[in-house]
């Protein structure tokens, strides 16, 4: 851990620290308010819960939060770029390090990809409605996505221009979908009628499962159970389909080396966005719930829908607009994060040391950032869409569980360490937090565990065959570091004459 902190301060890889706790709650917001907020609820409260999604967003809101408590203490503790991997690396070792690292790996740079290309089919909408009309095989669901490709593009150039300056750009965008999501809001609370509200909890009923065989749910496909639709288990399963809405506030932690107080502001910035947030979905939950009976809202535009049904259609508009803003925030701040895991992976020898060279103008990794550009718009290009979706989501959830475990092995083995920000009632949060994430990922398909034991495998292979035997725990150093050792003792070993 200490090697680790130390390493901040190398000048061939320092970073700028120059970001407030504001900033850092911005950057919060603007990875977890996405297009989400306009679709999802409407899909679950149709399907699932009714009214009482209320209580849905508030459980997950409430698992969310013993997740975010474990990372606001590692980050506020180890304050170093890599998030969840630099956690593990300095609470259970080197393998489990790598193992959540390349867990990261899979989840940040995938999810760009993935985001980028709702943001092409939210933009197609958007013009649509405003008359403007794209060819079908440049936009999501086409031969060649290059408008998905073209955003990746410009934000990755924006990346290069320095982390300040890119946080800017997203704070300026977050205030947009703010503002666009505050005027939804209010725009629909005189369409509210409390009869819409009743039943709050409608009675338990079953569903045909409309999945089978390997798209089934895992915990599904091992219990045989069949699922079911309101009531209190209803509020259960509704939970955990928004629990995804909230996803992205870990990566918040990985700019924790950028931050200008992290011990304060990494705390701020996650726990502060995820509050924001949550405040958010339950209102546009109420709203949209209170202007149209749950059993007529459509699943696929709900609150799109809504307004039409009250006699306000050109509310659409407003809404693919707020989608639009709401995506590009995603795709930046998933990009961040993506070359700040693989930055930290690279600092210690676990994947070539050249991805983590750093510009001496802008103090930016610029080859990984190259490189995630190039690779995320060529995935967002030629992939067909909902392909990666749910293996962000595996990825994200096992590295909750890897921080969550941290915790309590890093409380055993280095009790009396500062700590800036602590998890109360420890083991008890940091183990529910693990067995609610781990109930999560259960509910994913069995494919998409397959494909993410496959993509672990290659790991293991990579990590034996490659980085065991590069890592800086195993003897490959650089020069600097050499010299910084010697220097311990031989005052002046770096001189040429010495």
């Amino acid at each position: 851990m200490e090697q680790s902190i130390r390493d901040t301060e190398d000048p061939a890889h320092k970073l700028n620290k120059n970001l407030t706790w504001v900033e850092l709650t911005t950057f919060g917001i603007g990875v977890v308010i996405g297009a989400g907020i306009f679709t999802m609820t409407g899909r679950v409260a149709h399907t699932m819960t009714g009214p009482s999604i209320v209580v849905s967003f508030l459980v997950a809101a409430l698992a969310c939060a013993l997740a975010a408590m474990c990372y606001a203490e590692f980050a506020s503790t180890v304050p170093v770029a890599g998030s969840a991997y630099t956690f593990s690396y300095s609470s259970m070792g080197e393998i489990f390090a790598w193992i959540i690292g390349w867990d990261l790996f899979l989840e940040l740079f995938l999810a760009s990809s993935v985001v980028a290309q709702g943001w092409s089919a939210y933009l197609n909408v958007l013009l649509s409605e405003l008359g403007v009309h794209l060819p079908p095989e440049i936009v999501s669901g086409g031969r060649v996505d290059l408008v998905a490709m073209g955003i990746i593009v410009i934000l990755g150039l924006l990346l290069l221009g320095g982390i300040k300056e890119s946080m800017r750009v997203n704070t300026a965008l977050v205030a947009l979908k703010l503002f666009i999501v505050l005027f939804v809001i209010f725009a629909g609370i005189g369409y509210v009628r409390a009869a819409n509200f009743h039943p709050f909890i409608p009675a338990k009923a079953p569903v045909e499962s409309t999945t089978s065989g390997l798209t089934q749910p895992l915990i599904q496909w091992i219990s045989g159970a069949q699922p079911t639709a309101f009531g209190a288990s209803g509020i259960v399963a509704g939970a955990a389909l928004v629990f995804f809405a909230y996803i992205g506030f870990d990566v918040v932690a990985t700019t924790a080396e950028e931050a200008k107080n992290p011990k304060r502001d990494i705390p701020l910035g996650i726990i502060g966005s995820l509050v924001i947030c949550t405040v958010l979905y339950i209102a546009i939950s109420l709203v949209l719930i209170g202007m149209v009976p749950y059993t007529q809202l459509d699943p696929s535009a709900s609150l799109a829908k809504a307004f039409t049904m009250v006699g306000k259609p050109w509310m659409a508009v407003i809404i693919s607009a707020g989608a639009v803003a709401g995506l590009t925030t995603v795709v930046l701040t998933m990009m961040i994060g993506a070359t700040r895991v693989i930055f930290a992976m690279s600092r210690d020898h676990l994947l070539p040391p050249v991805l983590s060279k750093v510009s001496e103008r802008t103090r930016v990794p610029y080859v990984i950032t190259i490189v995630v550009m190039v690779t995320d718009g060529l995935a967002a290009a030629l992939v067909p869409p909902g392909i990666l979706d749910e293996m962000v989501n595996i990825g994200t959830l096992l590295a909750f569980v890897m921080v969550s475990i941290g915790i309590i092995v890093l409380r055993r083995k280095q009790p009396d360490l500062p700590r800036a920000f602590r998890v109360p009632w420890v083991p008890v949060i940091p183990i529910a937090s693990a067995l609610i994430c781990f109930y999560l990922m259960l509910n994913l398909s069995v494919e998409t565990w397959m494909r993410f034991l496959i993509w672990m495998a290659i790991g293991i292979v990579i990590y034996f065959s490659y980085s065991k035997g590069h890592s800086r725990l195993n003897g490959d150093q650089e020069l600097g570091d050499i010299d910084h050792q010697l220097a311990d003792i031989v005052p002046d070993a770096s001189s040429p004459k010495d």
